[in-house]
């Protein structure tokens, strides 16, 4: 089987890492005190607390358990200075239909917050942008078959 490799920009690779550290550093020992005061309690069996806490620690330990995994497996994103649509490229459009403008900044799918911004080079915006120009009219059909145009008109 193949390994998967996750793209992340040098930023995101950042969040994880400190992510990781508060979990480490931080929750871990919060969660600890939680299962000494719930088996303090008495019998644990049904002890909601203890389930609880016991609870937060299986998720605690996946979500660091997943992190060490894509640091492992990281390939950091390196902006080009190409003037090509790219992933770690911030990219203006217009939406032609109905003139709306809007400014994204093209990530790896672990990075995607629409939030922030943020797209996958894996969505359907993110695939159609991906080594155009700027001026180039690009046709995108979503996941639901909805077809619309957008006009690149800046990429940074």
């Amino acid at each position: 089987m193949a390994k998967q490799t996750y793209q992340l920009t040098q930023e995101g690779i950042n969040k994880l890492r400190d992510e990781l550290s508060f979990l480490k550093d931080v929750k871990r020992g919060e969660n600890l005190e939680a299962l000494k005061e719930a088996r303090a309690q008495g019998d644990l069996s049904e002890n909601a607390d203890y389930d609880a806490a016991r609870n937060e620690q299986a998720r605690i330990e996946s979500r660091i358990a997943e992190i060490d995994t894509i640091i492992k497996n990281v390939k950091v994103i390196r902006t080009t200075s190409e003037d090509i649509v790219n992933i770690g490229k911030q990219v203006k459009v217009e939406f032609i239909e109905t003139k709306k403008q809007n400014t994204f900044i093209l990530v790896g799918s672990i990075e995607a917050n629409p939030m922030e911004n943020k797209i996958s080079v894996e969505s359907p915006l993110g695939k159609a942008m991906l080594n155009k120009l700027e001026g180039d009219e690009v046709e995108v059909k979503t996941e639901t078959g909805r077809m619309f145009k957008i006009r690149i008109l800046e990429i940074d």
